[in-house]
């Protein structure tokens, strides 16, 4: 609830400081005298945006500050999940500064607009012409029929299920979306990946088949090479295996005179240990040597076809080669699988469907058992209120379609007259039925759900007599499970209040000010002689309001 609200420098109001209590509260004041500047700075509080020229002192800021008590409220996860500090005694303040920021805060934490809206619809409804609008919408229809059917457990878990069928369906689309356009590729990306598979890609092989090539290119060069290296280690005269034989065995000569020589005869053995292992080497190239047309015919054409494979996928290695080719597998594999993956979705939508046919059906069960007991609080409030023929017809019918609360189509019928047809609220009701229509659901409504406070704003416009005494009782009725506040013109609702405020405007040093205070018993008596008779008030008029109040 509300328990006091600050006002300083906004539109005409200077400076205004006022407490609330719970129950009835009721506010007055004669027409122009700035109601709608303190519904304005109110709602600045609930997140409206601010407007510079808002300002009374164009040089100062503007700031606005009100304290709930929302100790009642289960506001503790909406706080987390907006990361406000929480406080059963809540104080919201707005500043608007002269250079046209605007700042918001919740508990000393800044927050943002859209945070600050949030918690706002959460801390005040605001009854004015444009709620009462809201009454001909089926969003507003079905919350009223939920509320009295319990259904908020039921409906979050319709919302978690049907996220999860709608992101289903959106995973379907993609998988056929890219179904059709991997056909179009999949007979190239087959194409390619044969011609990378029939290539039999080995990492290394290019360099071996280019060694191979270069062999079998220049076989007669090599043999006359190898043959040279053959002669020169192997002949008798100018052989190097014959002259270190030689030098071998004049070392060997040479370390029977002194030890110090055979460090020479070990080094000329150990030469001539390798030299023969040189000659063995060459003799069996030499012998196993041979031109091979075809074999060179094989790797020329092999070396062809690769260098043509990476000119084609613009690869500088085997290595990327093999990388493209798996690549193309993946797809082509993928592309073979997809009947299989969309099977699977399908029969995952097909599941999910089940969930939450049962799920809306649950709620339509509820709702239509409720609809009776709606229709006839509603008809049994409006009839006190001088609407004795207005009748409902209310049907919810299941549809094929998932909506976002449930499968129902809503007929939310009124006829005003009796024997009349019926029809939408928005074409069978005027604007004053539309208010007392609200107002009675609004009485329903707090029976079954905690509404945050109401704040009536001349919801009484156009009724008097016994209808406006009504409406007063049906306020005060709510007042009783939560705080109630009500703009209003009439004394018969005025009289009705817990407590009493009264708007009024003032000149202080030749400037208009607008200001708000709370009356006391015979300041009360006075403002409803006023409210009933005009300012010249007349001794029946102080009788009459004394006689209300009573």
């Amino acid at each position: 609830m509300l328990t006091s609200l600050s006002i300083k420098n906004y539109a005409l109001i200077d400076s205004l400081q006022v407490d609330f209590n719970d129950g009835f509260s009721i506010i007055t004041g004669e027409t122009g005298a700035g109601k709608s500047i303190l519904l304005g700075g109110l709602s600045l509080i609930l997140g409206k945006r601010a407007d510079l020229s808002s300002l009374k002192n164009a040089s100062e800021k503007c700031i606005i500050e009100a304290v709930f008590n929302i100790s009642n409220y289960n506001l503790k996860a909406l706080f987390e999940a907006e990361d406000f500090d929480f406080e059963t005694q809540t104080i919201i303040r707005r500043e608007i500064l002269p250079s046209g920021k605007s700042r918001a805060f919740v508990n000393d934490s800044p927050v943002n607009l859209s945070s600050l809206q949030v918690l706002g619809e959460r801390l005040i409804d605001i009854h004015s012409q444009h709620q009462t609008l809201q009454l001909t919408s089926n969003e507003f229809q079905f919350q009223v029929i939920d509320a009295l059917a319990n259904n908020e457990e039921a409906l979050q878990t319709y919302k978690f299920e049907l996220k999860a069928y709608k992101k289903l369906q959106k995973q379907l689309q993609e998988l056929l979306v890219f179904k059709a356009e991997a056909i179009k590729e999949h007979d190239y990306n087959s194409f390619l990946l044969n011609e990378l598979v029939e290539a039999k890609l080995v990492e290394g092989e290019l360099e071996s088949l280019e060694e191979e090539y270069e062999t079998l290119n220049n076989i007669e060069g090599v043999k006359e090479k190898l043959s040279e290296a053959y002669t020169l280690l192997d002949d008798e005269q100018i052989g190097v295996i014959s002259s270190l034989t030689t030098l071998k065995n004049v070392f060997q000569k040479l370390s029977g005179f002194s030890s110090k020589y055979e460090s020479l005869l070990e080094r000329a053995t150990s030469s001539l240990i390798e030299i023969d292992d040189l000659f063995s080497e060459v003799n069996d190239l030499q012998e196993g040597l041979e031109a091979d047309p075809n074999r060179l015919e094989v790797v020329d054409a092999k070396l062809k076809m690769l260098h043509n494979l990476k000119q084609k996928h613009v690869a500088s290695t085997i290595s990327e080669l093999i990388e493209i080719r798996d690549a193309l597998d993946e797809k082509v594999s993928v592309t073979e699988n997809l009947d299989g993956s969309i099977q699977k979705k399908e029969e995952e939508i097909a599941s999910q469907t089940t969930v939450l046919n049962k799920i809306s059906k649950d709620i339509h069960d509820k709702r239509v058992a409720v609809i009776p007991q709606l229709k006839s609080q509603l008809e049994t409030i409006l009839s006190s209120l001088g609407m004795p023929n207005a009748q409902f017809k209310i049907e919810a019918e299941l549809s094929k379609e998932f909506f976002t609360n449930g499968k129902d189509v809503l007929s939310f019928l009124f006829s005003a007259n009796k024997g009349g047809s019926f029809n939408e609220l928005k074409k069978a009701a005027s604007g004053g039925e539309l208010s007392r229509i609200m107002l009675a659901i609004k009485s329903v409504l707090a029976k079954y759900i905690q509404l945050p406070t109401m704040m009536f704003d001349e919801i009484d416009t156009g009724v008097s007599g016994e209808i406006s005494n009504k409406m007063g009782d049906i306020m005060l009725e709510m007042s009783k499970t939560m705080q109630v506040f009500s703009i209003t013109h009439l004394p018969q609702i005025a009289a009705k209040g817990h407590s009493h405020f009264k708007v009024y405007k003032e000149d202080v040093d030749n400037q208009t000010q607008t200001n708000l205070i709370k009356l006391n018993h015979d300041e009360r008596i006075v403002e409803i002689a006023q409210m009933l008779g005009g300012k010249e008030m007349s001794t029946s008029a102080i009788a009459h309001a004394k006689e209300l109040l009573n």
